[in-house]
């Protein structure tokens, strides 16, 4: 294959950060951590860049990960070679960040987690399944990926900053294309294009009075000398913290929900909040200690639901919206427009696909129910109603319109032209990436260990 699609798969490669894959890496990166700490790895300095060093055990970590990953060829020693540019090239970036001042704040990091834990409980089809699977609470994960995550940001600024402003003509895209040698143009996989019509049932007053009733019991039951933390483990509604007391670990400021943080900063030692209401749900607060700016609180979460008569209420009214449109008294744009609930109703209803920014789908990135439904039907078909999660997991319904599928193909200029746009841009990205590391790496300090100088390199290290 053109080493061009070697670099821009989702392994290992520097590239990964530019193509968008660095959500997967991650994902095996920490699905392997424990195992990583559980083989004995003699640890050495193997390279060091500017003032930064490499660890044998940093690339050990990666090579156990890297080695679990379908489709990746090539010897141990080659495959520990690559790997080892990779955390060069990281360390040369994290040098340039301290240069240009570059820095990464806590509530990025919270952010960047929060998207990107949110990507794998999809892809779960829940966090308790997440958090079974690692055997980890939700908190735990992210404070074993914060540093990752963190560390990541800093390149993706930095390589940011290098690559700004690189555009591509249509003649270099056509050029790129064409210089693809026949055997190496990728196989497109099917793909799907999406569109949606949501009913959220809202949650009734009864219920929203019952969940509160319930959690100023429980305050009663606490400031009566009752445990906080035994309750949590008993009735919280929030798994990445029940198993741990309902304790949240430290936070700082804007990195919690509004309404629940403008009252956890202000509970003393031991205090007991009121109930307080969020998008999550409803939660009372308990302090646990607070160094300045950051706080560690016990909360216990209930969420109401949303009543079975309700739910049927949604769906019978989807019914009746797709009996409308199969009848063309309204089309499936001006439903969406007039009915939907969900916050693309603007777009027509189009999903987009979290891991590429784009309305087109691969069988494996849809969740389970909508990929079940899509499977069984044609263009144009509408489905009929489906239950689905919301972003909050509550439960509601959605309408489905299959609104195009492209069958398996070989990359061709008329069928993938955006696609294609987006391989020549990153292909030249890659050559300024490659330019400035080769630019850089002749002014910085760069040694590595005999053992290591044979590997053969992409860029020109040249180490002392």
């Amino acid at each position: 294959m053109n080493n061009f699609f070697k670099n821009i798969r989702c392994g290992i490669s520097k590239i990964a950060f530019l193509s968008g894959c660095s959500v997967f890496i991650l994902l095996m990166l920490f699905s392997i951590q424990s195992v990583a700490q559980q083989e004995h790895v003699v640890d050495q300095v193997v390279a060091v860049v500017g003032k930064n060093i490499v660890l044998e055990s940093d690339i050990e970590t990666q090579y156990l990960s890297y080695r679990m990953q379908s489709g990746i060829s090539g010897s141990a020693s080659q495959i520990r070679c690559v790997i080892l540019e990779d955390i060069m090239y990281q360390k040369l970036m994290a040098a340039e960040a301290e240069v240009d001042s570059i820095e990464v704040s806590d509530i990025q990091v919270e952010a960047e987690l929060d998207r990107r834990l949110g990507m794998f409980i999809n892809q779960f089809g829940s966090q308790e399944k997440l958090e079974a699977y690692y055997d980890k609470t939700l908190v735990e994960i992210k404070q074993e990926l914060y540093d990752i995550v963190k560390d990541q940001l800093v390149t993706q600024q930095v390589q940011g900053g290098i690559i700004e402003g690189i555009t591509v003509t249509p003649s270099e895209i056509r050029s790129f294309f064409r210089s693809l040698p026949t055997d190496s143009i990728p196989l497109i996989k099917t793909e799907f294009v999406i569109a949606e019509i949501v009913k959220k049932p809202p949650v009734n007053v009864e219920e929203k009075i019952r969940v509160k009733e319930q959690l100023l019991e429980f305050r009663k039951r606490i400031l009566k000398g009752e445990s906080f933390a035994t309750l949590a483990v008993l009735y919280s509604q929030d798994p990445g913290s029940a198993k741990d007391g309902g304790e949240l670990g430290f936070y700082g400021r804007g990195q919690l929900y509004p309404e629940f943080e403008a009252v956890a900063f202000k509970l003393k030692d031991g205090e007991v909040s009121n109930v307080v209401e969020t998008e999550a749900g409803y939660h009372i607060i308990q302090m646990i200690e607070r160094k300045g700016d950051y706080v560690n609180v016990r909360h216990i979460l209930l969420v109401p639901k949303v009543s079975p008569e309700d739910l049927v209420k949604a769906r019978n009214e989807l019914d009746s919206i797709a009996m409308l449109i199969r009848a063309d008294s309204i089309t499936f744009d001006q439903a969406v427009e007039k009915f939907s609930d969900a916050d693309n109703k603007n777009s027509g209803g189009l999903l987009i696909n979290p891991y590429t920014g784009s309305t087109t789908f691969e069988a494996e990135q849809l969740d389970a129910q909508v990929s079940f439904t899509i499977e069984k039907m044609e263009v144009g078909e509408l489905s009929n109603p489906v239950p689905m999660k919301t972003e909050d997991q509550k439960d509601a319904y959605r309408l489905l319109l299959l609104k195009d599928k492209r069958e398996p193909h070989r990359a061709s200029l008329e069928q993938d032209y955006s696609k294609i746009q987006e391989w020549a841009l990153q292909d030249k990205q890659r050559k300024v990436v490659d330019k400035w590391i080769n630019d850089k790496a002749r002014k910085t300090y760069i040694r590595i260990i005999d053992h290591y100088k044979d590997c053969a390199f992409t860029n020109e290290w040249n180490p002392r």
